[in-house]
């Protein structure tokens, strides 16, 4: 069928109702298109609308962090480049200083390779730190394992291995 069949067969059936079924029908009509306009065209705005402030929130703490990190990258850019030498002698001492007499120190190379026996995990986080802001030394492989002497006076102690990069010669 044509749709101009088809619309002229709608406006016979339309004249041939009664008042009361067309203002039934329009009336079910209207219903359906502002139910239409609900769903499609507000209901998704205002939901949207109601999420704005968290998400705005949420965005604002992300840029804040990346602020942080920018600042961050540019201080580390801005400093002067590493030499071999001063690397390794601040590597040398934040061995001794930061993880005492349970570790070893071994250079080959701009490879360094440090020896852990029993030393306490909060030394060598804080070593770690130190480590990759004064001596530059960049980790690059970790053989750790909880050490049979961990005691709850001692706290958790580790054994292992740690091979850090030092900035080239």
């Amino acid at each position: 069928m044509t749709p101009s069949g088809l619309s002229a067969q709608l406006r016979g059936r339309w004249n041939t109702l009664n008042p009361r079924e067309r203002s039934l029908i329009a009336g079910a009509v209207l219903v359906l298109a502002l139910a239409a306009i609900w769903w499609i065209g507000l209901a998704p705005a205002l939901k949207t609308l109601a999420q704005a402030e968290a998400r705005q929130r949420s965005l604002d703490a992300q840029f804040q962090q990346m602020q942080v990190l920018a600042a961050e990258a540019q201080a580390l850019q801005s400093r002067p480049k590493a030499r071999f030498d001063d690397s390794l002698r601040a590597l040398e001492a934040s061995v001794k200083q930061g993880l005492g007499g349970g570790a070893q120190l071994v250079v080959s190379g701009e490879r360094a390779t440090i020896t852990l026996k029993n030393v306490p995990a909060s030394a060598l986080s804080g070593w770690l730190a130190q480590a990759r802001v004064n001596a530059r030394a960049v980790p690059t492989e970790a053989r750790l394992v909880r050490s049979a002497a961990t005691t709850p006076t001692t706290g958790t102690l580790w054994d292992g291995t740690l091979v850090v990069i030092l900035p080239p010669r």
